[in-house]
């Protein structure tokens, strides 16, 4: 028993021997930086006898459940994007079905990739949620593909090593944008039903109203405090009361800067009320912020007074976002990392956390000491890749 167990032992301490040269052996070549031997990167097969964690957990990493948090950031209203595999070419390390949550603040939660793959993916996330519209990520070895971008869509070539191909989509999950409709005429009723029907979370504004007297809205405030709805930036708000408390309702408004205020009048009520709000102390600046009147007053009846006022809405919405999108440092909501591209290769690297030098009085960022190295020996190939940190 004593000479069986010894051979045991011997053959157990040359396979761990035998694993040991061909890790260092791993180690020592030259390959980028984040793609390590575990074949990560895009990434490569793991290690053989390596067994993956089975079950939604395992497989988008140790620690919280994709899906869950994406509960918990609908129900603070929170917005983020859905980054989901959908194809893959192996080698590669994540398997279609993998699934990861960006955050504004460009952190990734899940599991979609490697160090190849996930700049990439957070960098475009980031721009989805700008946009508000998804987009399908094809990321391909360079020698497959160039980089083109058209709407919904971008082919990204990549020199990981794995030389493996993602399909991944990424789709932006916003809150609801908030529509606070002041009073409670016919106008004003419509404009909670319509509103909740093209995607609004609509909150009915009335003194002393209840809850069963607007049973459409999602929220009722029975007084002209409008902390309880917790405006943002994608709040919008449209006075019909009829002339009953207008100047009170645009004053409640204009306390919060982020809200974008409509007022449902005929030219000359909305100049009376215009004159009002002066006489309050209110400044052309803050009276220059009241669209009126909403929607034209176009409409014979209410209803139509509701749908023309809350077409107008939509509109400026649409027109606010797309503006907003074509600003690059709209992308990074206030802590969202900086992304640049490796002059060698043409890889996308979080500059925080990318190896760089200083060339010619600007900070380049690479994926690798070989990249850098390349780079360092002959700068002047690579100098018309060379681009600011994209944020």
């Amino acid at each position: 028993m004593q000479g069986s167990g010894g051979v045991g032992h011997r053959r157990l301490a040359c396979r761990l021997c035998q694993r040991g040269g061909r890790r260092a052996g791993a180690l020592r070549r030259d390959q980028h930086r984040h793609a390590g031997d575990l074949g990560q990167g895009l990434g490569g097969a793991p290690l053989q006898g390596r067994r993956r964690r089975s079950g939604r957990r395992g497989r988008n990493g140790i620690g919280e459940d994709p899906l869950g948090l994406l509960a918990a950031l609908a129900a603070s209203r929170t917005p983020c994007a859905l980054v989901t595999v959908v194809a893959c070419d192996p080698p590669t390390s994540a398997r279609p079905g993998d699934k990861a949550v960006v955050t504004a603040d460009g952190r990734l939660r899940g599991w979609v990739g490697g160090s190849c793959a996930e700049p990439v993916v957070r960098r475009e996330a980031l721009r989805v949620l700008a946009q508000g519209a998804p987009c399908l990520v094809r990321i391909r070895p360079a020698a497959q593909a160039q980089e083109t971008r058209r709407p919904g869509e971008l082919t990204m070539a990549t020199t990981c090593p794995s030389a493996g191909s993602l399909d991944i989509f990424i789709e932006p999950r916003l809150p609801r944008p908030l529509l606070l409709v002041f009073g409670d005429s016919p106008a004003a009723h419509a404009m909670v039903e319509l509103g909740a029907v093209v995607g609004f979370r609509t909150c009915a504004v009335h003194p002393g109203s209840r809850v069963e007297d607007h049973p459409g809205a999602d929220l009722v405030l029975p007084t002209l405090d409008l902390s309880a709805a917790t405006p943002d930036q994608d709040t919008w708000a449209v006075v019909a009361t009829m002339g009953h408390y207008d100047e009170d309702a645009i004053e409640a408004c204009l306390a919060h800067p982020s809200i974008d205020v409509a007022l449902v009048a005929s030219g000359r009520r909305a100049q009376a009320v215009q004159e009002q709000l002066r006489l309050r102390g209110l400044d052309e600046r803050a009276l220059g912020c009241v669209r009126t009147p909403a929607g034209g007053v176009r409409g014979s009846t209410q209803e139509e007074i509701a749908l023309f006022a809350l077409a107008e809405v939509v509109a400026a919405r649409r027109a606010r976002r797309e503006g907003a999108a074509t600003k690059p440092d709209v992308w990074s909501a206030g802590t969202a990392p900086a992304f640049a591209t490796d002059p060698v290769c043409g890889m996308v690297v979080d500059a925080a956390a990318a190896l760089s030098a200083i060339h010619e009085g600007r900070t380049v960022y690479f994926c690798s000491a070989e990249c850098r190295r390349g780079f360092h020996e002959r700068p002047e190939l690579f100098a018309e890749r060379l681009e600011p940190v994209e944020h």
